[in-house]
C-alpha cells in the first residue's frame, strides 16, 4: 500500500469505527428480539454510521489542523494536516465528498426503512441525518465550534447514545419501546467517557490552544471524578437493564465487559500524568464495543 493511501487511512482513524457502530448493533438486537429486524436496514445503518464517523474524523483533523490545536504539544497519533502529508485544501475536498456519500447512504437507509408508508418518519429522519452531518463538522470546524466550548460531551451522548440506539430501533420497528432507553443511556455514557478520556489526555495542549473542553474548564482531578461517574453510571444502568429484562442467565454475559472497564477506572484513578492515559483510549473504546456486542447477543439468547 502506498504512503498516500496509508495517510488517508490514518486520517479516517479506523480505531474509532467500532465504537461508532456500537449503538446500531444494540438497536438491531432489540429489534430482532421484538420481530422487527431487517438486514437491508441493518447494513445501510452501519454504512451510514461509519460514513458519519469518518466525516467527523476528517472534519476534526481539518478543524484542529487549521486552528493549530494539533501541534507539537499534542499527545497521541500525529494527524494528517499536522504531519503535512495532506493539505487543508485536500482535506476539505475529502470532507465535501464524504458529505455527499453520507447523504446518499442516509437517503437509501430512509427509503429502505420507511418507503412511502411512513412519510413523516422518513422526513424526520432525513432532518436528523442533516443535523448529524452538521454536528459531525461543527465539533471543531468554524469560529463557533462547539467542541471548543465544552459542548462535545452533550453532542456525543445525544448522537452516539440516543440517536444511535433509539433512532436505530425506530428505523426497524417504526415505533418507540421502553426497552431501548437503558441501553441508549449506557452506550451514550460510555461514548462520552471515551471523549472525556481523550480530553483528559489532551488537557494541557487544549488549554494552550484555547480549546475549552469540559476538562479544561473543570480541571484534571475533577475530570477524573467525572470519568468515574460516566463509566460507573453506564455499568449500573446496563446491569439494571440485565435485571429488568432477565429471561436467562445468558442475558448477563455482557457483565464480562465490566472487568476491563473496572480495571480501566483503576488505571485512571492512579494516573497523575495525562499523557500516560493514551493507551487507555483504545481499551475503553474496545470495551464499549465488546459490551454492546455481548449485550446484543445475550439479549437474543
Amino acid at each position: 500500500m502506498s504512503k498516500k493511501y496509508k495517510t488517508w487511512l490514518s486520517a479516517f482513524r479506523l480505531r474509532t469505527l467500532p465504537l461508532s457502530i456500537s449503538g446500531i448493533i444494540v438497536a438491531a438486537s432489540l429489534a430482532e428480539y421484538n420481530g422487527f429486524f431487517n438486514w437491508s436496514i441493518f447494513v445501510l445503518a452501519l454504512l451510514t454510521t461509519l460514513s458519519l464517523q469518518i466525516l467527523s474524523n476528517l472534519a476534526n483533523d481539518y478543524g484542529d489542523g487549521i486552528k493549530g490545536t494539533d501541534n507539537h504539544e499534542r499527545i497521541g497519533p500525529q494527524r494528517a494536516i499536522q504531519s503535512g502529508e495532506i493539505t487543508p485544501e485536500k482535506m476539505l475536498d475529502a470532507i465535501k465528498i464524504n458529505i455527499l456519500i453520507t447523504i446518499g447512504l442516509a437517503l437509501l437507509l430512509i427509503l429502505s426503512a420507511f418507503g412511502s408508508k411512513h412519510f413523516l418518519l422518513g422526513l424526520l429522519f432525513f432532518g436528523i441525518g442533516l443535523v448529524s452531518i452538521y454536528a459531525a463538522i461543527k465539533y471543531t470546524v468554524g469560529s463557533n465550534a462547539y467542541g471548543y466550548r465544552g459542548l462535545g460531551d452533550l453532542f456525543v451522548f445525544v448522537f452516539f447514545g440516543l440517536v444511535s440506539v433509539i433512532g436505530g430501533y425506530i428505523l426497524f420497528s417504526k415505533q418507540l419501546d421502553h426497552v431501548v432507553f437503558l441501553p441508549a443511556f449506557t452506550i451514550g455514557l460510555l461514548s462520552v467517557a471515551v471523549l472525556n478520556l481523550n480530553n483528559l489526555r489532551d488537557i494541557n495542549s487544549d488549554r494552550n490552544a484555547n480549546k475549552n473542553t469540559l476538562i479544561v474548564k473543570m480541571g484534571f482531578e475533577n475530570g477524573k471524578i467525572y470519568h468515574y461517574f460516566l463509566v460507573g453510571s453506564a455499568i449500573v444502568l446496563s446491569a439494571l437493564f440485565g435485571i429488568l429484562y432477565y429471561t436467562s442467565v445468558f442475558n448477563l454475559i455482557f457483565f464480562i465487559a465490566y472487568i476491563p472497564l473496572i480495571k480501566h477506572l483503576i488505571v485512571v484513578k492512579n494516573n497523575t500524568e495525562p499523557k500516560l492515559l493514551d493507551p487507555e483510549l483504545k481499551k475503553l473504546a474496545l470495551s464499549t464495543f465488546a459490551l454492546s456486542v455481548l449485550l446484543a447477543i445475550g439479549h437474543l439468547l
